[in-house]
């Protein structure tokens, strides 16, 4: 493997991208049958100091998080505590829905693959409120369109599955049969590993997964790594003079109710000791974390979020990238954009870290992927026809669609072009069939798909692997 050439590709690119999106500071590693093959730290960790990035240096990694909870969840099914089909009611009396007749029917593997059917919820911002209202930077992040004053804060399991409740939600579909990310899921998954394991949620995770798998820097909160320095400062961007500006904004975002969605802070290396779970059938360092038969079950696709693209337990699988299978997950929140992907028949593993929301951390990783495997360091997997969609079908699509969590998109035709509409921006997007786009900004590249009834009426989007609902009709272009 021609390693030094073909890096050298990538660390022009990475240069670039991490400049253009103006990351402060950025940890690319990789590894190879279990050895740590490249690293390298663009920017700084604090860029005041002029602190560089190193492999050992700790970021949040956000809902990569929720792949340690699956992880969990198979090991205490190995033990016979439970079993992924069980009812989630059997742990979990106190959680509730509109339709009370489908509470006997989600199971913990509905949670496991975002299937329970719940809608995006509000519940992570109110989950995160006691930091959010510490933190004078609040109103830079980009995804917060929701006032959370609203709502007091939800610091316990109980809390949340009462909030849950007082939704009175109605679930998307029968369990099992709609692809909608949930953190609530993911947060309720962590009561059962602590109602089941009898130990708290991070204690279960550092005894049975960290420390096991030798993870010397990864924990929950800032405030357990003590006199250990090389910890990243979080970074947020201010637009607020019609520009971007990035800035030091070094308050954590920290939620006791939702750790098992997406808390924990960890570094390149011990990231990639992780994924030597999912690369080497469970073992780490000799040590089987997980079974073989586990890893299967967590990287099998269990159901599609997109063409190509499907979710297993914690993690997404492309069956088909570049001719080989990727599992890979990413995670976001303020101060935080991470990336961790394994292509297991080539026994690589790669992971990115970074300390701004918002940036492309799966575009980097892909990037350097490219490199390792001497193709062109900017290709890209994904390939799609225009479809010549009619001025018929665009007009019944415009309109606003705006979920309980925050996020709003607006579909409006301009010029006689459809044009997405996010965060008050306007990007271009191109269908490739009669109810799905693509729209290319900024490095990312998003999938999205109309949502149409019976009747092919659009009552919804499929949009960041979430499903909301069109709200109104003809939003004028700002």
């Amino acid at each position: 493997m021609k390693v030094d050439v073909n890096l050298k590709a990538f660390e022009e690119a990475g240069q670039k991208i991490t400049e253009k999106h103006k990351i402060p500071g950025t940890s690319v590693a990789i590894a190879e049958a279990g050895e740590i093959l490249y690293h390298k730290g663009f920017g700084f960790r604090n860029v005041a100091d002029g602190l560089p990035v190193t492999e050992n240096t700790v970021f949040g990694i956000g809902s990569i998080t929720k792949s340690f909870t699956c992880v969990a969840i198979m090991q205490l099914q190995e033990v016979g505590k439970l079993n992924v089909h069980d009812p989630v009611s059997k742990y979990l009396p106190e959680f509730n829905v509109k339709n009370k007749e489908a509470i006997k029917d989600i199971t913990i593997h509905h949670f496991m693959t975002h299937t329970a059917g719940l809608p995006p919820m509000s519940s992570l911002f109110y989950a995160m409120k006691r930091s959010l209202d510490l933190d004078p930077t609040v109103k830079n992040y980009p995804g917060l369109n929701i006032n959370v004053e609203d709502h007091g804060p939800i610091d316990t399991y109980e809390q949340l599955m009462q909030f849950i409740d007082e939704q009175d939600i109605e679930l998307l579909g029968a369990p099992g049969t709609h692809f909608s990310y949930s953190n609530e899921s993911y947060a309720l998954l962590g009561t059962i590993i602590e109602r089941i394991s009898g130990k708290s949620y991070e204690q279960y995770i550092y005894d049975h997964i960290l420390t096991p798998c030798g993870m010397e820097n990864s924990y929950f909160t800032i405030e357990e790594y003590a006199d250990y320095e090389n910890i990243t400062t979080c970074y947020t961007e201010d637009k607020s003079d019609g520009t971007k500006h990035v800035l030091a904004a070094p308050i954590w975002w920290e939620s006791t109710s939702m750790r098992a969605a997406g808390f924990l802070k960890s570094t390149a290396r011990d990231m990639l000791l992780y994924a030597e779970i999912f690369r080497n059938a469970g073992v780490v360092d000799g040590k089987q974390i997980l079974s073989e038969e586990s890893v299967k079950e967590m990287t099998k696709p269990h159901i599609q979020l997109q063409p190509g693209r499907f979710y297993g337990y914690g993690f997404m699988i492309t069956p088909d990238y570049f001719g080989t299978t990727l599992i890979e997950h990413g995670g976001g929140l303020k101060g935080i954009s991470a990336q961790l992907s394994i292509l297991p028949e080539k026994g690589v593993t790669g992971v990115v870290l970074t300390n701004l929301a918002g940036v492309p951390a799966a575009r980097i990783m892909q990037l350097a992927f490219n490199a390792l495997s001497e193709r062109e360091v900017d290709a890209n997997h994904l390939t799609f026809e225009e479809y010549d969609i009619s001025e018929e079908r665009l007009q019944q699509y415009q309109g606003e669609y705006q979920s309980n969590e925050g996020t709003k998109v607006c579909i409006k035709i301009k010029e006689g072009n459809p044009v997405l509409l996010s965060q008050n921006v306007e990007i271009p997007i191109t269908f490739v069939s009669d109810n799905m786009f693509i729209a290319y900004f900024n490095d990312f590249t998003e999938i999205a798909e109309i949502l149409v009834d019976d009747n092919s009426e659009a009552y919804g989007i499929s949009y960041h692997f979430r499903q909301f609902p069109k709200v109104s009709v003809n939003i004028p272009l700002n």
